[in-house]
Formats: structure tokens, C-alpha cells, sequence
């Protein structure tokens, strides 16, 4: 059995969600100077499903890397990447963190009125020698029609950045969101249902 996880995030979002199903976690977080930032740059022409599919699993090997040169008692780690996707949308099958307030606003405007996709990718090294285990879940939100005043107040608020998609189903932005097919937890960072099962069969320790 193992008493814990190495969580390779830094989303205050996924931990809340570790902590709800009674998972202890160690954090595993980049060191000074590790590029982080061209991982989540997507390629040309790519499709959301294989963007989340590269992204996690390369945020997973840095982890492991991370790992091999600690000094640190082995444990499995676990790694999470959600995006936002308006499949077949020219500008919308990767939409990703906000640069900016007007990026923000553009992606707001673009989901507005729609429902869109998102994409939570889940990787769980089991052990260290062995590549880790991946699954996608995907859950579809609908958006109503959003004003430029309810945009342009949401975006001061805060909220948008740091956020795929430019809002947080967990925040005031859930009250744009009427429908959702999928699962909460998923939209929020990590489907509890289904990590729950890759940490079953990593002999994780939870509730």
C-alpha cells in the first residue's frame, strides 16, 4: 500500500479535490529554472484530445525526472491538464489560460451562448520504471448568452486567469452555466471518479 502521492501541480483546485476523497499528497512542484511554460504551447494544427494527451503525460515525466534527482522515498505521482475546446471551431479547439484581460474577453465571448468541451487529462506513475497509466475524461458545458457588462465585470473579478477556458465552474463564474453533461470535479481539475480508480490500483490509501 502506499500512504500518499506526489502531486506534480500546483492548481489549489486539485489539491481541495485530493483532500475530498481523503488523499495525502506531497507536493512535486518545478524547480527554479525548469521550462514549464513551452509544454503547454500547442502544436501546430493540433487536436484538443491529443494536446491534453501530450501535455499531461510531459508534465508527468518531468515529474519523474523531479523525482530521480531528489532525495525523496518513492510514491506515485499523479498529474492533471485541462483544457477547453469549441471542437471544429477555427479559433476554438484549444483554449487555453488567458494571456491577458482582452484575451480573456475574447474567450468569453467565444463560448458565450455555446456549449463547449473540457478536456481533463490524468496521468498516475505507478512506479518509477514503468510508464505511467493515462485516461481522458471529457465533459461537455453550455453556456448562456453573456452581456459585455456581466464579461467585462467577471474579468475585473479576478477569476479568469490562471484558468482554462477563462473561468472557474467553482466560482461566480458557475452562474453562467445552466447545463453541464460530464463530471463537476472534471470541469474543476480532476474527475474524482475516475483518479479514484487509478489510485485503487496503485494501492493509494483514500477514503
Amino acid at each position: 500500500m502506499n500512504s500518499f502521492v506526489y502531486l506534480a501541480s500546483q492548481s489549489p483546485r486539485r489539491q481541495e479535490l485530493l483532500k475530498q476523497i481523503g488523499v495525502r499528497y506531497e507536493m512535486l512542484l518545478p524547480q527554479a529554472g525548469e521550462d514549464t511554460e513551452s509544454i503547454e504551447i500547442p502544436l501546430p494544427h493540433e487536436k484538443a484530445r491529443a494536446y491534453v494527451e501530450r501535455v499531461t503525460l510531459a508534465k508527468s515525466a518531468a515529474a519523474l525526472e523531479r523525482w530521480k534527482k531528489s532525495h525523496l522515498p518513492w510514491a506515485p505521482i499523479l498529474c492533471a491538464d485541462t483544457t477547453v475546446s469549441l471542437p471544429n471551431h477555427p479559433e476554438g479547439e484549444i483554449l487555453g489560460k488567458p494571456f491577458d484581460a482582452a484575451d480573456a474577453a475574447r474567450i468569453l465571448n467565444m463560448l458565450s451562448g455555446k456549449t463547449h468541451e473540457v478536456l481533463t487529462g490524468v496521468a498516475l506513475t505507478i512506479r518509477p520504471e514503468e510508464a505511467p497509466v493515462f485516461l481522458l475524461q471529457v465533459s461537455e458545458v453550455q453556456f448562456s448568452n453573456l452581456s459585455e457588462a456581466q464579461i467585462k465585470a467577471y474579468i475585473a473579478s479576478g477569476e479568469p486567469f490562471g484558468k482554462a477556458g477563462a473561468y472557474g465552474i467553482q466560482g461566480s463564474g458557475g452562474s453562467f452555466i445552466p447545463c453541464i453533461r460530464g463530471s463537476y470535479s472534471g470541469i474543476m481539475g480532476l474527475p474524482l471518479h475516475e483518479t479514484a480508480q487509478l489510485l485503487k490500483r496503485a494501492q493509494v490509501n483514500s477514503i
